[in-house]
C-alpha cells in the first residue's frame, strides 16, 4: 500500500481514504489496529452513540492507525505509552497542509480523546493486557468565549440576502430563519424530517441530537411562515420519494458542507465580517436572548446543552448586562 500522510488530514475527511485504509488493513491483518477499530464503531453503534461522535472518533481512530502503520506499529498489543506519547509529540509539531498553522490545542485533543476511549474499551474486552492510554495526559483546553456574535441587524441583514424570486432562494431563507430562530446545530438540521415540524403549535421536534437526546423548540411565528411557505410551494418541487425536509433541486439531501458554503456566501454577501458560518447563529440566538432577559435555563434547553456550565460561557458573552450594570454601579460612571 502506498504511503499515506497524516499531513493530509483534511483530504483524508473528504476522499474517505481512512475508511479504505480501515478496511484494507483489516483484510489485511484480522488482529490489527484497523480490525479493532472498526469492532469499536460497531460496539459504538449497538449501544446508540450519536451518529456524529462514531464519525468522528472513526476518523480520528484512523489518523492514529495510518500514523502507526507509518511507524510499522499495526498489533494492539505493541502500542505503548511511550508511542501515544510520541503521537502526542507529533500531534503538537505538525502543520497543516492548507495554511502551514499548528494544529489548535482543541484539535490536539479531539484526536488524542479517542484513544482513551478506544484503549479502554480494548482492555474491558481483554483484547489487550493493559491500558496504554489510561495515564495519557490530554492538552489543558482553556475556556474560549464563541465568537462571531452577530447583532439583530446583522443577523436580519444575512437573512435577506437569498433571493427570493428563485426556489432555492426561498428554500434557503427557511434554513437561515431556522438556524437564527432555533439555535439548531448543522448535523441536526440536514437530518430533519416534515413530520418534524408541528404548525399548530409552531415547534420543532429534533430527533438524536448531541449525546442522542431529542428536544422540542419553539419556531417562532416568523420562522414557521417561512418553513411552511418552503414546505407548500417550493419542496414539491424538489421531493422524490423523501421525508427529508430540506432538499436539493434534485431531490437529495443536504450536505453539511454544501450547507456551510450557502450560508458563508450569504454572510459575505451581507458584508458582515465574521468568522464562521452556521454555528454562529447559534452563538448569537442564545446571546442575544440572555441579553434581552432569557433564564438560562430555557437557554440550555433550546440549545440542548446536557450541562448547564455549557450555557454559561454564553453569559460571558452577553456583555449589555455587564456594561448596564458598570454604568449605575461604578463611582465615576455615577
Amino acid at each position: 500500500m502506498s504511503r499515506v500522510s497524516l499531513r493530509g488530514h483534511a483530504s483524508l475527511k473528504k476522499n474517505k481514504v481512512y475508511e479504505k485504509f480501515l478496511t484494507e488493513r483489516s483484510a489485511a491483518n484480522p488482529k490489527g489496529l484497523s480490525h479493532y477499530i472498526l469492532e469499536y464503531v460497531k460496539w459504538m453503534l449497538m449501544q446508540n452513540y450519536s451518529e456524529i461522535t462514531i464519525l468522528n472518533r472513526k476518523r480520528y481512530l484512523s489518523y492514529f492507525a495510518i500514523w502507526a502503520f507509518e511507524m510499522k506499529v499495526e498489533d494492539i498489543q505493541s502500542v505503548t505509552r511511550e508511542l501515544l506519547d510520541i503521537y502526542k509529540k507529533y500531534l503538537f509539531e505538525i502543520k497543516k497542509t492548507k495554511n502551514g498553522n499548528p494544529l489548535t490545542t482543541h484539535a490536539q485533543w479531539s484526536r488524542l480523546e479517542p484513544l482513551r476511549s478506544f484503549f479502554s474499551w480494548l482492555a474491558r474486552k481483554y483484547h489487550i493486557l493493559y491500558n496504554p492510554a489510561s495515564e495519557l495526559d490530554l492538552p489543558r483546553l482553556g475556556q474560549t468565549l464563541p465568537g462571531g456574535i452577530l447583532t439583530d441587524e446583522q443577523a436580519d441583514a444575512i437573512l435577506s440576502q437569498p433571493d427570493l424570486k428563485t426556489r432555492r432562494g426561498q428554500r434557503d431563507r427557511a434554513i437561515l430563519e431556522l438556524f437564527y430562530s432555533t439555535g439548531i446545530r448543522r448535523l441536526e438540521l440536514v437530518h430533519l424530517s416534515i413530520y418534524d415540524i408541528n404548525f399548530e403549535r409552531e415547534t420543532i421536534l429534533i430527533q438524536q441530537g448531541k449525546c442522542a437526546k431529542d428536544r422540542v423548540v419553539p419556531l417562532g411565528s416568523r420562522c414557521a411562515e417561512w418553513l411552511k411557505r418552503y414546505i407548500e410551494q417550493v419542496r414539491p418541487h424538489f421531493v422524490k420519494n423523501s421525508d427529508v425536509l430540506f432538499l436539493t433541486n434534485a431531490g437529495d439531501p443536504l450536505s453539511t458542507a454544501y450547507l456551510t458554503r450557502r450560508v458563508r456566501t450569504y454572510i459575505e454577501n451581507a458584508g458582515v465580517q465574521v468568522d464562521g458560518a452556521c454555528h454562529i447563529f447559534r452563538h448569537s440566538m442564545a446571546t442575544l436572548m440572555l441579553e434581552n432577559g432569557a433564564d438560562i435555563r430555557y437557554i440550555q434547553e433550546m440549545l440542548g446543552h446536557a450541562r448547564l456550565s455549557t450555557t454559561q460561557i454564553y453569559t460571558k458573552v452577553s456583555i449589555e448586562k455587564l456594561k448596564e450594570v458598570h454604568r449605575n454601579t461604578h463611582p465615576a460612571e455615577r
